[in-house]
């Protein structure tokens, strides 16, 4: 039997009221890990870099067998550049080498910078046109139903990689959802924590990650997913799109 257990904190009251995000987590896990991963969850919302939480919501959910599906992990790059400045070309470079315009491509990095403040979920925006496909501002589309199928072998073949971390364990897994999604091209990233300054490009099968994506101290981050439309028609639709992000249940192995 499995577990889902997901955790949000804010600062000045729930999100919905226009709290301050803290920190969130997502595990699904077998029943005698419940406990344990509840009390990490709770950590992680009291000491986290970005504040004090005041508002933590933590809600478990059973998991039926029959409702998950199983994805491989994605390929890990790692590359190296010098400045935020090389980190975003390179990004844009390795966004247009998977198949997004240009344009496309400048529209998306922008849409991160210009934020005066970090989205609960993700921009969905055409990749041809630059064109923000889901329309809810900066709610965005959240996904959910995350997490790795064995978390000590995951760990394990993540042992190797430069700077593994919390932030890589977490962000793979979801990259590596979103990925295997008919219809998104890639995931551009960084994170909201103000000295993390390590960003991503997901696509072709491959992490591609960039040490520096923000000037460090900066507390804002976002991500952006990148839709090929042509991938639409009358049986797969934008709304199969996000169902699938936001309640499908994906564990990668």
């Amino acid at each position: 039997m499995m577990f889902s257990i997901k955790m949000r904190s804010s600062k000045g009251g729930p999100h919905e009221k226009g709290g301050r995000h803290i920190s969130g987590i997502e595990r699904i896990v077998n029943e005698d890990e419940v406990e344990s991963e509840i009390i990490n969850a709770y950590r992680r919302a009291r000491l986290h870099e970005r504040g004090d939480s005041d508002f933590i919501n933590i809600k478990i959910e059973k998991v039926k067998e029959s409702d998950i599906i199983y994805k491989n992990k994605l390929n890990i790059k790692q590359h190296h550049v010098e400045s935020k400045e090389e980190g975003l070309a390179l990004s844009s470079e390795i966004l247009q080498s998977a198949g997004v315009s240009e344009k496309a491509c400048e529209i998306a990095i922008q849409s991160i910078l210009n934020l005066t403040e970090s989205m609960h979920g993700a921009m969905l925006i055409d990749k041809d046109t630059g064109e923000r496909l889901d329309e809810r501002g900066m709610k965005g589309v959240r996904v959910t139903g995350i997490s790795s199928a064995d978390i000590n072998d995951y760990r394990k073949a993540l042992e190797n990689n430069i700077d593994c971390g919390i932030h890589l364990e977490e962000a793979l897994i979801l990259a590596s959802k979103v990925t295997s999604a008919r219809g998104v091209t890639a995931e551009l990233c960084w994170s909201d924590d103000p000295n993390y300054l390590i960003g991503y490009v997901a696509a072709n099968d491959n992490y591609e990650r960039i040490p520096i994506m923000k000037d460090k101290g900066n507390p804002i981050g976002g991500r952006v997913f990148l839709v090929d439309t042509d991938q639409f028609d009358e049986d797969y639709t934008l709304e199969d799109l996000i169902e699938y992000l936001e309640e499908q249940v994906v564990l990668i192995k």
